[in-house]
């Protein structure tokens, strides 16, 4: 069977205008101390692929206009709001206020498995992603309304934080 690959005209992108009018997802991606810009932007490529409501930006987070950012988001911190905390327990207290259930994307003791995991229809979660050293931080894991857990099977059980958001939101949003 021959295939041909899609043209990017012929891929029906939205503009970010656009974007910004398409109903909520009913998730929102926290990044808690995010070093590295290069995952800053992924985390926003990877929300915007699968239409996420917000990105909230903590800690030592970059945040745009960054040429870093922009290298790997290629223009989604256009088109997927964002805002930027100092700390990350004020975003996350601001999001629970708001209605949203706090997830640590954490390996804890009583984590959830992903593949066991089905949000609530009509849910609304705040996904917290961790820092690439020290993964999602204590408090906040404490905070949190439970953690979630990509299993793994090899010997490396931690994925780069902008994998896991890849992970993460394509779950959730083919089970929303």
């Amino acid at each position: 069977m021959k295939d041909r690959k899609l043209l990017n005209i012929e891929l029906g992108r939205v503009t970010a205008e656009a974007y910004r009018e398409l109903p909520p997802s009913g998730l929102v991606v926290v990044l808690d101390n995010i070093r590295s810009a290069h995952n800053v932007g992924s985390a926003f490529r990877t929300s915007d692929s699968f239409k996420i409501d917000r990105v909230c930006l903590c800690g030592i987070c970059a945040v745009p206009p960054s040429a870093e950012i922009h290298k790997s988001a290629l223009g989604a911190e256009d088109s997927v709001p964002w805002q930027h905390w100092d700390d990350t327990m004020d975003a996350i207290e601001a999001l629970r206020a708001e209605g949203y259930t706090i997830v640590a994307v954490e390996q804890t003791v009583n984590s959830r498995k992903l593949d066991a995991f089905v949000p609530e229809r009509g849910g609304r979660y705040a996904l917290v992603f961790g820092n690439e050293v020290d993964g999602v931080r204590q408090d906040v894991v404490d905070a949190a309304d439970f953690a979630l857990e990509i299993p793994q099977w090899g010997s490396k059980h931690s994925l780069n934080v902008s994998v896991s958001v890849g992970v993460i939101l394509w779950h959730l949003r083919s089970r929303m």
